[in-house]
């Protein structure tokens, strides 16, 4: 099977969903670069003249409306969470929330906090004292563009660690290769993308005994946790390549359709990213 024969476009709806993405990235990774904190490094630039304060609340506003028919579409009086969050990131951002998130989330209100908490899925309501720093910026940033703030492979929001690819720390041309060869593809097959992309973190983190048994693993926020895609020598292509090996070794014990897919993807993926990378 040629690889042509499996290209992907994004529907409207998935192209406007991924613009939307892209423009509250590269705000809120404004916002951030304004207190000297990094954001995306895969994040376009913001060149209007509008000021940021109010590029904030038309990039929330604009990822929002369309994730209220996904994300937030079992969300309890959505257009009310909308505009409650939306104040929130105004305060956050006139009164020193992004440089100091721990001290500005001790300022807010329970409804306040229960409306943070909302945004973000939690299922505990939130102990400021116990977040970490990233934990506690993240909650002040749509969930399209929380940052790995500690480069450690996790993006952390509140006490919970997500994976994602690409993370803030995700080299542009790199993002801009997965992004392009996902292009059109389900949510889940792109999950299932995603972590496969973040592998190497989590297996990394377990060491085994000289017999092969489990050992013991290393939790985040340990010193001795390692994110080794961001280690010198770390090659997208290589692992691309990996992948593409495995399938084939694998592929007699494959359901066709599977194997086809998932090479196609690997390949086309590979192809899309610049030697060295």
């Amino acid at each position: 099977m040629q690889i042509s024969d499996l290209s992907q476009t994004r529907s409207p709806l998935q192209q406007r969903r991924f613009e939307e993405k892209q423009e509250v990235q590269s705000v809120f990774s404004a916002v951030l670069e304004s207190v000297g904190r990094e954001g995306y490094e895969s994040a376009a630039p913001t060149e209007s003249a509008v000021p940021l304060e109010e590029q904030i609340q038309d990039a929330w506003d604009g990822w929002y409306q369309l994730e209220r028919i996904g994300r937030y579409r079992h969300a309890e009086a959505p257009a009310e969470l909308g505009g409650e969050f939306a104040a929130v990131i105004d305060r956050a951002y006139r009164e020193g929330g992004y440089a100091d998130p721990k001290r500005f989330l001790n300022t807010l209100s329970k409804d306040e906090l229960k409306t943070v908490q909302n945004v973000h899925w939690l299922a505990e309501s939130i102990d400021v004292n116990s977040l970490s720093e990233e934990g506690a910026l993240n909650l002040l940033i749509p969930p399209a563009a929380q940052v790995d703030l500690n480069r450690d492979g996790l993006t952390q929001s509140g006490l919970a660690y997500g994976i994602r690819f690409p993370d803030s720390t995700t080299p542009k041309e790199v993002a801009v290769a997965f992004e392009d060869a996902t292009a059109g593809l389900s949510e889940m097959e792109t999950s299932l993308h995603v972590l496969h992309m973040k592998m190497p973190v989590l297996l990394a983190n377990i060491h085994l005994n000289a017999d092969g048994t489990f050992s013991h693993q290393v939790e985040p926020g340990d010193p001795e946790f390692r994110n080794p895609m961001l280690e010198e020598g770390y090659s997208y292509s290589d692992a691309a390549q990996s992948w593409i090996e495995y399938l084939d070794y694998f592929q007699v014990t494959m359901d066709t359709r599977r194997y086809e897919s998932e090479r196609a993807f690997w390949t086309d993926f590979q192809s899309r990213l610049p030697e060295g990378a």
